[in-house]
């Protein structure tokens, strides 16, 4: 049993510095007064740092050198996995691109068999979206979803599928109950849907929208499109707080507007010079060969620091679009949150947002951050 005191504790929406956190086999055993602790604690002096639930990223493609759909093996997949709780993430989908089902189901294969105690499980954005607004994504890939083939997936996948992106205009209201009744998330992305097709595939279940803004129907003062959806219904959205696929002044709005509904990913990828995605690192971003912005470099915690330099939000609001949001987005109750029974998962970073120490279930993963 240890305890984490002497620290500056995001807990239940504001910041303590009177409470410790006890930890038992990966597992919060409760927060307490730190005049309160069992005597058999192991107490750790957290020096006065802040300490917040591990964040939470629904939408990153890769890390620590390996991009996942190039190389979806368990030895990528564990580096990933490894480097990304490492920088303070400590729950994430890997996500693939539009591509081929053979990469798909392959991919399904390795997340089925090799299990990580950040990995939640995998996000597929595409191959149902509307080639119009296919970004970065392989044309040649895109497709409309057909049910059996939607089930073959499924089937295949046995609940590690969590997360899909996908055209709600080019969708049947049939596809998106099959996976609503398979617990997974849809999400409206890479779409040129109107307004009314958008409000329409919320109506549907319809859960979030994918990186708002980018990729999908413009907001127009005679049809506002699946970002005016966003706003008027009750979906979420996520954002990538980089200053490059959106203005901060755009993510500031989108906040005021959204408030809770509105939650970060980092959308980001890895250099890749070959293979079906070739990602060019850029001094801020990556990019195809030809210019196109394919992903981020950020860190989740980096777009926390962003929201709170760059766009105004506070810093507890900016870690709940780390940690809670993504996590209601997902109906996870264990995760995003420091409260007794949830999973021990927590970063410990300082007054510039320099991460410190990171804690996945309970154990120390991040020894070598000062």
């Amino acid at each position: 049993m240890i305890a984490l005191t002497n620290c500056k504790l995001f807990y239940r929406g504001d910041f303590t510095a009177d409470k410790a956190v006890l930890i038992q086999d990966g597992i919060i055993e409760d927060v307490l007064q730190k005049d309160s602790l069992p005597k058999n604690a192991k107490t750790i002096d957290c020096s006065g740092n802040y300490a917040a639930p591990g964040l939470i990223d629904l939408q990153i493609y890769g890390a620590g050198g390996c991009l996942f759909s190039n190389e979806p093996n368990a030895a990528a997949l564990k580096t990933i996995a490894d480097a990304i709780a490492a920088g303070g993430t400590t729950g994430f989908l890997i996500t693939l691109a539009t591509n081929t089902l053979e990469v798909f189901r392959k991919a399904i294969r390795t997340v089925k068999q090799n299990p990580h105690p950040a990995l939640m499980g995998l996000h597929l954005e595409g191959p149902y979206i509307n080639p119009i607004k296919r970004g970065a994504h392989l044309l040649n890939c895109i497709k409309k979803p057909a049910l059996h083939e939607v089930q073959s997936l499924l089937d295949e996948a046995e609940g590690t599928i969590k997360m899909i992106t996908l055209a709600p205009e080019l969708t049947a209201p049939d596809i998106i109950e099959l996976l609503l009744k398979n617990n997974v998330a849809v999400s409206a992305g890479h779409s040129n849907a109107s307004y009314s097709e958008a409000m329409k595939g919320f109506e549907n279940g319809i859960r979030a929208t994918t990186h708002l803004f980018n990729a999908m129907s413009p907001l127009h003062h005679r049809d506002t499109g699946l970002p005016g959806a966003t706003f008027q219904s009750d979906a979420y959205a996520s954002i990538i707080a980089d200053g490059i696929h959106v203005d901060y002044q755009t993510l500031s709005i989108s906040k005021k507007l959204m408030g809770e509904r509105l939650f970060l990913i980092s959308d980001a990828v890895e250099e890749a010079l070959e293979g079906a995605y070739v990602h060019v690192r850029r001094a801020d971003c990556f990019t195809l060969p030809d210019g196109t912005l394919s992903g981020s470099q950020l860190t989740l915690l980096k777009a926390v620091k962003n929201c709170v330099q760059k766009a105004d939000v506070p810093l507890r609001e900016a870690l709940n679009m780390a940690s809670l949001y993504p996590a209601r987005v997902m109906r996870e109750t264990h995760i995003g949150v420091i409260e007794k029974g949830a999973k021990a998962n927590l970063i410990l970073f300082d007054e510039d947002l320099r991460l410190k120490e990171v804690y996945l279930e309970g154990v120390s993963v991040n020894h070598a951050l000062s």
